[in-house]
């Protein structure tokens, strides 16, 4: 190997190191200090190891785990059920834009591009799904505004097949009597997990973290999503802590580890997410590496 060589590779070697210690150590911090004491980091700040234990944080959401509970079960749904419809309405479109042959191609083609540029505003959206569609407090409310299909991951995966699917192996099945559903789900599914397992894990994150449509369209507790009820929780310390209320009140709020409740929360909302990522890694980066080229 080169000198130069060797030298570009010590660089690149270094610069992913940074970027990944500048990743890993958020997490490294915000779990150390929820498991740390409230009046520790405000007095001596965050630490990646905590100085003195404490799982106040965390018993404070145990009290609350009934309606975490609940609202972990309405996430999961909403995130399996919500990923696999999307994942379906996105292949079904991306293979029929893929095909040459369907007619008026380009024109909805356009239409799905279109979708990338503009959209119809927050006011005229909330007036469709809540008084044409009434989704309002329902589950659907979490799944089909916004996050059921987006345009750029039916791009993506239109130039998935239609660069990493040989046009001979489709000619052949349709030889063997195969039509379009067959030859989809026999052929082409089986050849596109890696795209597959990277617009599901895309979806997944969204559906996981979405907290907005919970926001606008859900005001029953009974079907807040994790995200939703956390906030509230997190708003309901911000509330005790800044409100002019009783001596008891006033006592209650100062022992409310607020800081620490912050990082639990955080900690809580984003493992699901941590343990699932590793599993789909390889499919992300070679998916997107594949899609990614213009088609």
């Amino acid at each position: 190997m080169y000198k130069s060589d060797r030298i570009t590779q010590l660089v690149s070697h270094i610069f992913l190191i940074v970027l990944a210690a500048g990743s890993i150590i958020p997490f490294i911090i915000l779990l150390s200090s929820s498991l740390t004491g409230e009046k520790v980091i405000l007095k001596d700040g965050y630490s990646f190891f905590p100085r003195e234990f404490s799982f106040a944080a965390y018993e404070y959401l145990l009290n609350n785990s009934a309606s975490i509970l609940r609202a972990y079960g309405i996430t999961i749904f909403v995130t399996v059920f919500g990923t696999v419809v999307s994942l379906a309405i996105t292949a079904f479109l991306a293979y029929a834009l893929s095909r040459r042959d369907l007619p008026y191609r380009n024109v909805f083609a356009f239409f799905v591009f279109f979708t990338l540029l503009f959209n119809g505003g927050l006011v005229p959206t909330y007036l469709v799904y809540t008084q044409i569609f009434d989704l309002k407090n329902t589950i659907w409310a979490l799944i089909v505004p916004g996050l059921l299909m987006n345009g750029f991951n039916v791009l993506l995966m239109r130039t998935f097949f239609i660069t990493s699917i040989p046009e001979p192996v489709i000619e052949s099945a349709r030889m063997d009597g195969a039509g379009e559903f067959r030859t989809f789900f026999s052929i082409i599914l089986p050849l596109s997990l890696p795209i597959l397992a990277t617009i599901g894990l895309l979806q997944t994150i969204h559906y996981w973290n979405d907290w907005f449509n919970g926001l606008i369209y859900i005001t029953d507790p009974q079907l807040f999503s994790i995200q939703n009820i956390l906030n509230r929780m997190l708003a309901d310390i911000q509330f005790l802590v800044t409100s002019d209320l009783g001596s008891n009140a006033s006592q209650a709020a100062s022992e409310i580890p607020s800081t620490g409740v912050r990082m639990a929360i955080a900690v809580v909302g984003v493992l699901p997410i941590l343990i699932a990522y590793p599993f789909f890694q390889k499919y992300l980066v070679k998916g997107i590496a594949l899609g990614s080229v213009k088609g």
